[in-house]
């Protein structure tokens, strides 16, 4: 597993992460959610043995990544904020280069290059220098640098960041491919991400860890949890309907798509009511959705208090 105890970092008299503990096992993938500033990027780096925490522990695997750094680094793959590389080189000559480190050899060297150069689809780039390839591409070799040894540790820092939706969609596709077998920390800020791949999700704001739940969970936490919305073609006729039901709390109606949210009192269901009076006053939809929740909205309520402290 991957596991932190009280990890602290700070600079002088800043804290950057003060005092997180987490353990990730086989088969998770924990996303690693947070404000910018939070203290996900410096998390990973300690995790990763990049940065030395002031106090607290990280293991990788059951290795201490401090008194046993060479064992922890060798079950991890590492893929850093900004995907770091030497622009000179070009892709290929890189996962060479990655290769040596590893110390990758023979038959076993070719089939992982191979391997990682399929599925981050980089046969067209493999002979240009790297400074001249776009963000997208230079965020997937970074990602291919990262699991080149097969290893069956992941720390992801915004694995996405900078690639069109297909290409979003094949990273997160193998993700989940390499999911049941790996153990997986994704730091993001994309919140469709948390639903794309993640099976847990950590929020930290302030470098102190906020929440940990799964998604089903954070949004069970949110005051749109059990609403329902529609759209309807008489919006006004829709809003004299729903002032029948009892069980509404409020009515939210979006400005640009007419989207009627009724959010509903505490420990209500009024999916089933709105449906039969609706259908009995005879009001036209086109959309009826009963909500989840809404993970930006719980997001906003467990960091805006911390962002409001960090400011004062």
């Amino acid at each position: 597993m991957i596991e932190t105890s009280e990890l602290t970092r700070r600079y002088g008299q800043f804290t950057a992460v003060d005092g997180i503990s987490f353990k990730v096992e086989p088969g998770q993938v924990l996303g690693f959610l947070g404000p910018n500033g939070a203290g996900k990027s410096t998390t990973m780096k300690m995790i990763a043995g990049f940065l030395a925490p002031t106090a607290g522990s990280a293991k990788v695997c059951g290795y201490d990544v401090e008194s046993q750094p060479i064992q922890a680094k060798r079950s991890l793959g590492y893929l850093p904020e900004g995907a770091p590389s030497y622009g000179e080189m070009t892709p290929r000559a890189f996962l060479e280069f990655i290769a040596d480190l590893r110390g990758l050899s023979g038959e076993r060297r070719k089939q992982r290059i191979d391997d990682v150069i399929g599925r981050l689809q980089l046969e067209a780039v493999l002979a240009q220098p790297i400074d001249t390839l776009s963000k997208g591409f230079k965020r997937r070799v970074g990602l291919a640098q990262a699991i080149l040894h097969d290893p069956p540790a992941l720390i992801l820092d915004e694995p996405t960041d900078g690639l069109d939706p297909n290409q979003k969609h094949e990273v997160r596709a193998l993700i989940n491919a390499m999911s049941a077998e790996k153990i997986i920390v994704i730091s993001t800020h994309i919140l469709e991400e948390v639903h794309a791949v993640c099976t847990r999700a950590v929020i930290i704001a302030g470098g102190r860890l906020l929440a940990d739940s799964t998604p089903a969970e954070l949004e069970a936490r949110s005051r749109y949890h059990g609403a329902v919305s529609l759209i309807a073609v008489n919006t006004g006729a829709a809003r004299e309907a729903l002032a029948r039901v009892a069980d509404i709390d409020s009515i939210e109606i979006d400005p640009q798509d007419h989207r009627i949210t009724a959010i509903p009192k505490k420990g209500r269901a009024i999916f089933v009511p709105i449906s039969e009076v609706l259908k009995n006053q005879g009001v036209e939809i086109s959309q009826l959705q009963l909500e989840a929740g809404r993970l930006d909205e719980v997001f906003r309520s467990i960091t805006q208090p911390h962002a409001t402290e960090a400011r004062a």
